[in-house]
């Protein structure tokens, strides 16, 4: 008897791996692997959270209006334009299936977010990667992957896993290059984390322009990592195709409760902002004093840091050396990044003990 036979594009799919939580050894770490908040959430939040646990038995509002008005009072936003869904992975996932398909091609950067040839993939697209420039986002190299079969282009502005930025500028100038039916996907999952008061200029364009959608999410600043809650604006006609295939019941109760409250504490906002503009900072400069021994950090505007190990200490020595101290951080080979490390930035102390430990690490491996 002959079993269900998968589509093949469905079986060329590399399943996702999330960052690790427990060492070789099954001993549980420092996570440092998944850029979650190390400050936690909002306390806010979390007795919004508590609050609600009292409906259980309802299903959620399968038109999220409290979400959806409460992002647009906060971005200045038409919040019938609001998109939301079980993280934003989930609305990268709806654009896909929306407007892409067999024969199509979507683009992508050079080490860009991991769910993206899976989003293009499983619609039966075929992925097309941009090469980078110096692990960030090389504008004229994705205008030269634009073919006629082009349907999509998905920039993460910071980038995931490399923590660069395009400018505004370049954001415009992209947008600019393409044709009016290519769709551009901005991933905005780490903007909150960019430095004073630089914008890319994508939730302008997704306001004025037909062919722009911006993905955000909770589970980073906001520390709600685990209720899963993303959203993205774009025209009203966008809107309207991914909602003929969202799940109506995405998102739950306690989670928009939490999400909702955890927009407005303008105080733990500003709290985890700094502490980790404060910590990413220290950290690349403790890295480059490390230059002489072969490591670099890549210029970030995320929560985390790529360190490149091009000397004696590799990336996959560093990794595990990590891992036997009770740390856990990326190492990505299937990603092409057998020489990095994406280090989420911690706590005060747990961002000193990485760099405390990589010194000794670098001490050893020299002998």
């Amino acid at each position: 008897m002959n079993a269900p036979v998968p589509k093949p594009w469905i079986m060329d799919i590399a399943p996702y791996v999330p960052g690790r939580a427990q060492t070789d050894d099954g001993r549980k770490a420092i996570k440092l692997s998944s850029n979650e908040n190390p400050l936690g959430t909002s306390p806010a939040a979390r007795e919004a959270f508590a609050s609600a646990s009292g409906s259980l038995e309802r299903y959620p509002d399968a038109s999220a209006v409290e979400l959806r008005e409460a992002l647009a009072a906060k971005h200045g936003l038409d919040p019938a334009r609001i998109i939301y869904g079980n993280g934003s992975d989930e609305i990268l996932h709806l654009v896909a299936g929306a407007f892409a398909g067999p024969g199509d091609e979507v683009i992508y950067v050079n080490y860009g977010f991991a769910v993206y040839p899976i989003a293009i993939r499983r619609v039966g697209a075929v992925p097309v990667i941009a090469p980078d420039k110096d692990y960030a986002t090389d504008v004229d190299a994705i205008l030269a992957s634009v073919t006629p079969r082009t349907r999509m282009v998905y920039v993460a502005n910071p980038n995931n896993p490399t923590g660069t930025y395009a400018s505004r500028e370049e954001i415009a100038r992209l947008h600019a290059g393409l044709r009016s039916d290519i769709l551009l996907v901005l991933d905005h999952a780490y903007a909150e984390y960019i430095d004073g008061e630089i914008d890319d200029g994508g939730m302008e364009l997704a306001t004025s322009a037909p062919n722009v959608l911006v993905t955000r999410t909770f589970s980073k600043l906001y520390g709600l990592a685990a209720e899963r809650i993303g959203w993205g604006y774009a025209s009203a006609e966008i809107i309207e195709a991914m909602h003929r295939i969202r799940l109506p019941f995405s998102i739950t109760i306690a989670g928009t409760a939490a999400a909702v409250a955890a927009l407005n504490d303008a105080e733990f906002i500003e709290h985890t902002r700094a502490h980790n503009a404060q910590w990413r900072r220290w950290f690349a400069d403790e890295i480059a004093k490390l230059g002489n021994a072969g490591l670099r950090a890549v210029p970030s505007q995320a929560n985390f840091v790529l360190v490149l190990f091009e000397g004696t200490l590799t990336a996959e020595a560093a990794y595990k050396g990590l891992m036997d101290e009770g740390y856990i951080v990326r190492w990505l080979p299937g990603q092409g990044l057998a020489h990095g490390l994406r280090i989420t930035i911690g706590t005060e102390d747990e961002t000193k003990a990485v760099v405390a430990i990589l010194q000794r690490l670098i001490a050893d491996a020299r002998g």
